[in-house]
Formats: C-alpha cells, structure tokens, sequence
C-alpha cells in the first residue's frame, strides 16, 4: 500500500541571510556612499520559497545546509519558529558561515551581492526525499540530482524552477530532472534563450513538448502557460503595483501557482492568483518577508471591490477568491509587517 505523503511540498537549497536595502533614488555611485531609507533582513535563496509557501497553508519541509553562526541561528529559528517550515531533513554545520546577500532596491529593479563558502561534501538533499505532494526543484545544468527523479517515482508532483544560466550555453537537455518535472517556470527571458524561440508565447508551446506545464513569466506583462495534456493555453495580464523591492517575486509566483494547481483550479485562475501573490510581494520589503498569505490576499480583495470605477473584467478575473478566502479577516488595508533586524526581535 502507498505511503501517504509526509508533507505538501518539499523543496532543498541554499539558505542566504539577506540583507536588503531600499529607498534609494539610484544604483551606488563609484568612489561614493550612498544612503538608504530604509533596511531589513530576513532568510533568502530558498527560504524565499518555501516561505511563501507555508504562508499560503502548505505544509513544507526544506532540507538545507545552516551555519553554526548567528545568522544561522537567526534563519533557523525565523523558518522553524516564525513560518512553522520542518526542518528535519536539515542540518547545521559546525564551523561553516552562513552565506550572505546584499540586496538594493532602486529604480524598480535589484542589484545584489552574495558571498558564501561550498558547504562539506555532505549531500543537504537526501537521495530519498520524504514522500510529499509536491516539490519545488531548482533544476541543476548538468548535475547529478538524483532526488528529483526518486521523488518522482514516488508520485511527487515536481515543479522545475530555473536560474540564469552563466555559461551562456542554454541548453535545454542539460538541465537536469527536466524530464521528471510536471511542471516548468522559467521567464521570458530565460524560454526563449533554451528554446530559441522568437517569442515567450512560441518558447511555452515548445516547452510544453517537454513537460505537461510549460509557464512563462513575463514581467509587467503578465504571464503565459499552456497545459500539454489538455492543449489548454492561458494568459493573465500583471496588476500593476508600485514595486518597493522586487526580491523574491518569482518564487511566490511558484508557490501560488503550486498551491492552485494541487487544488485542481482552472489553469487560468491558477496564473491569476500566482500573479496577485507576486505583485503582492514586491510592495514589501525583501523576499521571505514580502510573501502574502490568505489574509493579505483578502484585504486586497475586499480593498479593490470598494474602489469605484474598477472595470468589471478586471474584477471577474478574481471572482473566483470568493469562495476561497477566509469570510472575516480584521487586518487593515495596507498591511504593515515586522521588519526583523539581527539582534532584535521584531520591529513595527
């Protein structure tokens, strides 16, 4: 008899402590200082994933390598205690620092700088990953990642992410688990350099040759999906927010797109939702700080309805929340949120 599934989703990388400056009026000049109006801290790389999605209710359990240091603590117990994320499959390594990015905001775009050590050879992720409903993958070029076809095997839904490929090769067959993955989400960009395709809209349909989800992200543009198995196609157009700090974006876009499709929603309210919780996000500070949950996805919607003039179509569009969002919810429109500094606590 088959094993129930552990958890809802599994996913396994790198925890970076991110440090992230905004409000500044323009990118850092050479030979110059530059102040920032504002500052937080918070667990990035793929705590950012897998925060957004224990805040959207699922339950994640992360495998990933922790420094013995204080920003290691400091993660640790923000994932652990803070979003309830089980950390079993992972580990702390004694004498290892933990990896550190800084991020600053301007101009409605990021630029970010990491240091951070390999950690020892032990593999953070387990050759036999816990049972899940699904897993976020980060597909490697090239390398060996042999969780993600025993996941597979196992019934787990996998849903491949991507990065921006620095060897300039952009080769489709080299990235790993591809062929595993029921789902792919790479942006505009990214398709159209794997695919050679001419178009994002001409890079899903080739990608969906390869998997049975191929989504494409396109920025302030919306997004673009088609659905191999049905011949099904979709595309949801961006709200249009003021963009604070852009980190992290993708990954709740995953996460809420994950969260329709384990509920079995129509492919389109499946983009429709993935791209409110991103937009969501960026009007906040930092990546795993910025991620909604269904509360703040209910004061927006309760906030737009009671805006005259907002085009029919366009409320239509998210009709569908009203039979997924809690009936009362007592926050206030805008949300403020805590914006966790090492060595305090929490702040207003």
């Amino acid at each position: 008899m088959p094993e129930d599934p552990s958890c809802d989703v599994y996913l396994t990388g790198t925890v970076f402590l991110d440090i992230i400056f905004t409000g500044l009026d323009s990118a850092p000049v050479r030979g110059t200082e530059s102040w920032a109006r504002g500052m937080g801290s918070s667990p990035g790389g793929v705590a950012n994933m897998a925060t957004a999605l224990a805040r959207l209710g699922l339950h994640t359990t992360l495998a990933a390598a922790f420094g013995d240091d204080h920003y290691g603590d400091y993660c640790w117990d923000a994932l652990a205690d803070g979003e309830g994320i089980d950390l079993a499959p992972s580990r702390r390594v004694r004498g290892w620092h933990s990896p550190v990015t800084v991020s600053m905001a301007y101009e409605g775009e990021r630029t970010m700088v990491s240091h951070g050590h390999e950690p020892p050879p032990e593999e953070p992720a387990p050759h036999c990953p816990p049972r899940a409903r699904a897993a976020v993958a980060s597909l490697p070029g090239g390398e060996p990642a042999p969780w993600i076809a025993e996941a597979a095997r196992h019934g787990t839904r996998v849903f491949g992410d991507v990065g921006w490929d620095d060897t300039g090769r952009w080769d489709l067959a080299a990235l790993t688990g591809l062929e595993h993955c029921e789902a792919f989400l790479p942006n505009a960009e990214e398709a159209m350099r794997y695919t050679r395709a001419d178009s994002p809209e001409q890079a899903a349909h080739r990608l969906a040759e390869r998997v049975r989800l191929a989504v494409v992200t396109l920025g302030s543009e919306g997004a673009y999906a088609v659905d191999a198995g049905t011949g099904e196609t979709a595309r949801v157009p961006a709200i249009a927010v003021e963009a604070l700090d852009p980190t992290g974006a993708g990954d709740v876009f995953v996460a809420g797109f994950l969260t329709g499709t384990l509920a079995d929603w129509p492919l389109a309210d499946r983009l429709a939702f993935a791209g409110l919780t991103a937009a969501l996000s960026v009007q906040e500070f930092g990546g795993s700080l910025s991620a909604p949950g269904w509360e703040e996805v209910a004061a927006w919607w309760r906030r737009v309805r009671s805006v005259s003039g907002q085009h029919p179509a366009a409320l239509d569009r998210y009709a569908f929340l009203d039979d997924l969002l809690p009936t009362r919810c007592g926050r206030p429109w805008p949300l403020r949120r805590a914006v966790p500094t090492i060595g305090f606590g929490g702040g207003d």
